[in-house]
């Protein structure tokens, strides 16, 4: 995924999932499915490699299951030449088929201010 997002291929990131996963990510709505043409319109809001690095990982897996945990950590420059970078928290649930490993499933999220602002705290780090 990491590299897929590096090298600004959307292909490359959603060949990890499962035709039918679920993705509860950053971005409206609640919920979505795997999206080729909105993560390559995502790619294309930003210039140059996107980096995207995970820490604190974790994991446990139960037979054909597997589920994974951590923090995800991103860095890019928007078109307007602004650097950006954000951590999000992440859990990935993959499932063992026929084609090997897929996620199935997917949350990120960003912790908000609970002082009536809503506002995301993008700046935390672990």
């Amino acid at each position: 995924i990491h590299k897929g997002l590096h090298d600004r291929d959307a292909g490359a990131v959603t060949a990890h999932y499962a035709a039918d996963a679920v993705i509860f990510d950053l971005a409206p709505p609640l919920s979505h499915p795997v999206d080729l043409a909105g993560l390559s319109a995502w790619i294309g809001t930003w210039q140059g490699p996107i980096a995207c690095e995970a820490r604190e990982l974790g994991t446990a897996v139960s037979g054909d299951l597997a589920v994974w945990h951590g923090y995800f950590h991103t860095r890019a420059t928007t078109l307007g030449g602004e650097r950006r970078a954000w951590w999000e928290r992440a859990t990935l649930v993959f499932s063992r088929g026929r084609d090997g490993w897929k996620i199935v499933q997917e949350h990120t999220s960003v912790p908000f201010h609970m002082d009536g602002s809503l506002l995301a705290a993008t700046d935390l780090s672990p």
